[in-house]
């Protein structure tokens, strides 16, 4: 039997703690078979980004139709798009088939250290193009105050923003509560209505894809088959593990420990 196949477009991270490297580790992780799509490269590390090189949209359109015109993709996730001409040009490659891929967007605007990662004027066509076609989007809480145009530092607002970002044409919303003070709590929308995905706030000091990481994790989970509320958990769980398993492996903020299992 072919094993479920999840496939990632996003920016590849030299470092190897975010980016496509960390999302084909987490597929690996769940028994998933990767597929990666490159739509940025850059000059980072675990202490900062030094450079962005951005593919042209057309290549990136070019790679995804030859991964999906020969794989039997069960799930997709994005991450760092860039600009709006590639934001279009994968919202197009995506709304061309036939048969809809169930597409996770996790909306990568600003690395974990503070570098910028998507152009300002790449917003509308995010919102406008690709979250129409996603059955989830996973912002954290400064994303999800970009997306939903006001400012989410608590609880309601998390509501609030999710509200509005499902409004969009996305299916669900996941609005990662990482930011917050407290526990790790992350508020899931969907059709059933709001969800609270609650767990220990560890301190292990700053992280390295972690965001990266749980949606890969919820692609895979999607591409195995699970239904969207259990793959969310699932990811969840197994994210807080990984967490919990970091180490430093340069001079600045940890990568999650992509070895872990999840449980079955």
């Amino acid at each position: 039997m072919k094993p479920p196949i999840a496939l990632t477009v996003a920016g590849s991270d030299p470092s190897g703690g975010a980016g496509l490297q960390a999302d084909l580790k987490t597929f690996a992780a769940f028994d998933v078979y990767g597929a990666a799509v490159v739509t940025c490269a850059t000059a980072q590390d675990t202490t900062g980004v030094r450079g962005v090189a951005r593919l042209e949209p057309d290549f990136v359109r070019a790679q995804i139709d030859a991964v999906l015109d020969d794989l039997d993709v069960g799930a997709a996730k994005t991450g760092m798009l860039g600009t709006a001409g590639i934001v279009s040009a994968v919202a197009e490659a995506f709304a061309a088939r036939a048969t809809r891929v169930p597409l996770v967007v996790d909306p990568v605007m600003v690395a974990t250290s503070g570098d910028p990662l998507l152009d300002p004027d790449a917003v509308a066509a995010l919102r406008e193009r690709l979250l129409p076609l996603a059955v989830l989007v996973t912002p954290n809480l400064p994303e999800a105050a970009v997306l939903a145009g006001h400012p989410v530092e608590d609880a309601a607002g998390m509501r609030r923003a999710a509200r509005a970002i499902r409004d969009l044409g996305a299916g669900a919303v996941l609005v990662k509560g990482g930011h917050a003070s407290g526990d790790a709590v992350d508020l899931l929308l969907d059709e059933g209505g709001f969800h609270e995905l609650r767990s220990e706030r560890l301190d292990v000091g700053p992280l390295h894809g972690g965001g990266c990481s749980l949606s890969a994790a919820i692609a895979a989970g999607l591409a195995a088959g699970r239904p969207l509320a259990d793959a969310v958990a699932d990811a969840k769980e197994w994210v807080t593990r990984a967490i919990r398993g970091a180490q430093a492996v340069g001079r600045g903020a940890r990568p999650l420990d992509h070895r872990v299992r999840p449980r079955r």
